[in-house]
């Protein structure tokens, strides 16, 4: 009488049974997913907020015509000139030129790991490809400094700094984003798919170049997109090969220096201020809407491709 059947003893007070009787673990489960989401865009709020309020005064004090159009960056004149248009122009060159490099190899190189490559050279590629992708930037602009600005020296011409070696070496910095992505991508596309083109009488190649690769062109779309992100955003390593001379550029002048948005932030932000450090801050704003823009094409494309 009174006593306890013997058998699995029953939890302690406490924690175990609060979790295991009154706790809903799925609720806390979404709180903290929620929680984790608006913590992300309770950060891209504040970079909006910080940047446009730093930075909108100074274009409107210069002018927004004269500061998107303007192409004289004189800082130290008086009255000081500021005119970003050759940055717009040096950093659309230089990511035009790490698209043409970088996203052919990478795609290419996508769709060899995830059909084409054997085992063996897989296990050696897929560190490889992991490995580019956490190299500092400084040391890629290292590499650009010892080995790309003398190639183009004495191959193409010019002093080496210029517009073509920076195009190269951002060719080399987002191939790690778009081989991974554009390799999931391939790699979630339904063996079905594959199957049944072969069935059809396609070979192999034409089965993955026809079928596979279209099927997955979002998430290719996805690599490019991420990839031009990283193209346009690096600082370091295209200061350190493109010259940074800001003056207009024509496209056949691949070989002289340019300067482009983010250079001209990392340059001059250490000494400027006043009007000079404004300045500044709204290049960030025109950087920060460009990659907007960047981002809105892509969605537009993908809705497009979907549809």
């Amino acid at each position: 009488m009174g006593q306890r059947p013997l058998g699995k003893a029953e939890p302690n007070w406490s924690f175990e049974r609060w979790l295991l009787r009154g706790f809903n673990r799925e609720f806390a489960a979404k709180i903290l997913f929620a929680t984790s989401a608006c913590a992300a865009i309770l950060a891209v709020g504040l970079i909006c907020v910080f940047l446009f309020i730093q930075g909108l005064p100074a274009i409107g004090n210069i002018g927004i015509f004269n500061f998107l159009t303007g192409t004289e960056w004189r800082p130290t004149w008086t009255p000081p000139l500021f005119g970003i248009l050759p940055m717009i122009v040096g950093s659309l060159y230089i990511t035009a030129g790490a698209i043409f490099f970088g996203v052919p190899v990478g795609i290419f190189t996508a769709v060899f790991m995830a059909k084409f490559c054997p085992r063996f050279v897989y296990v050696v590629l897929k560190p490889a490809v992991n490995l580019l992708a956490g190299i500092p930037s400084v040391v890629y602009g290292y590499f650009g400094m010892v080995v790309l600005v003398p190639f183009v020296r004495n191959h193409f011409g010019g002093n080496g700094n210029s517009i073509l070696t920076a195009s190269l070496l951002l060719g080399m910095m987002i191939l790690p984003t778009i081989i991974t992505i554009s390799e999931s991508a391939i790699r979630a596309i339904p063996q079905e798919m594959y199957g049944g083109a072969v069935a059809l009488g396609a070979s192999h190649e034409r089965a993955t170049f026809f079928v596979v690769l279209p099927a997955a062109k979002s998430g290719v779309m996805a690599s490019i997109v991420l990839g031009i992100g990283r193209a346009v955003g690096e600082t370091m390593a295209v200061r350190m090969v493109a010259g940074n001379q800001a003056v207009m550029r024509m496209p056949h002048e691949f070989l002289l220096g340019a300067r482009t948005l983010t250079s001209n932030v990392v340059i001059e932000l250490g000494y400027a201020y006043g009007d000079h450090r404004a300045a500044l801050i709204a290049t960030g704003v025109v950087l920060f809407v460009f990659i907007l823009l960047i981002n809105a094409l892509f969605g537009m494309l993908k809705k497009r491709g979907d549809n």
